[in-house]
């Protein structure tokens, strides 16, 4: 018996499932109140305050502060989507069991990560761009060159595999309750001394640490990017450096179930 038969068994390409599962999890990431809270409000808020109050918290440096602090927003965005959002989602998705009937389907792990890391680029698109936007309306003037684009992007890209590879570390180590609150409170502790919102300098003898966090290599990054045109390799270097030592200490501690 001869014959066309549809529809067919059978899985579909890797790259069509990958590029189902990036939408599945940016639409839940956007759609969750408190992720958009940290991924997009919170850093709104931040450079509107630095900047309206720049001269109550005595902030002055040789370019105007909205050029100063909008890139170091635009790195707490990444920060806060590749780490913080990504941490608790996977902690949750762990503990619901979300993951290991993932790992069932025909989506295999490394498809299922890749899926992750898709999605965390497509909600930092929207970040940057709602950020930007919000940096223009007050009066942010960045340096526009393809140097600075490109040390821009390869800060972002870097970033958030430094801060997905240790989001995912924490995330397969701990209970999704610890990791809810260990993830919230790194978080506000780099917003507040990490050097990624405000230079490393003006943090004083403790900025020299700061830079090689991979918070203060990333706002470091961005910065120099779009203040002086230029590509920070050392920063790139240390943001790579903090990606490899969390993707080896992820692969041998992360728990599926």
């Amino acid at each position: 018996m001869t014959g066309t038969f549809t529809p067919q068994p059978g899985a579909a390409p890797l790259p069509r499932m990958v590029l189902a599962q990036a939408r599945m999890e940016a639409k839940l990431l956007l759609r969750n109140g408190e992720q958009l809270l940290i991924a997009v409000v919170i850093p709104v808020l931040v450079l509107i305050g630095v900047v309206r109050g720049a001269d109550r918290l005595g902030l002055d440096y040789d370019h105007p502060v909205v050029d100063v602090t909008t890139p170091g927003v635009l790195a707490l965005a990444v920060l806060s989507t590749s780490f913080t959002s990504l941490a608790i989602a996977t902690g949750f998705e762990r503990r619901y069991g979300i993951l290991k009937r993932l790992g069932a389907s025909p989506l295999p792990r490394s498809g299922l990560l890749a899926g992750k890391v898709a999605a965390l680029l497509l909600v930092e698109v929207v970040q940057l761009v709602v950020l930007t936007v919000v940096g223009q309306l007050l009066g942010w003037d960045p340096v526009v060159s393809g140097a600075a684009l490109a040390g821009f992007v390869l800060a972002v890209l870097l970033g958030t595999f430094a801060f997905a590879s240790l989001g995912l570390l924490m995330a397969g180590a701990l209970r999704a309750e610890a990791t809810l609150a260990a993830a919230n409170l790194v978080y506000l502790l780099l917003l507040a001394g990490g050097a990624v919102v405000l230079p490393a300098s003006a943090y004083g003898g403790f900025g020299d640490v700061a830079a090689w966090l991979p918070s203060g290599a990333l706002g470091e990054a961005v910065r120099d990017a779009f203040l002086d045109g230029t590509v920070a390799w050392r920063d790139l270097a240390v943001l790579l450096g903090w990606g490899v030592l969390g993707t080896l200490a992820t692969a041998r501690t992360f728990s599926w179930e």
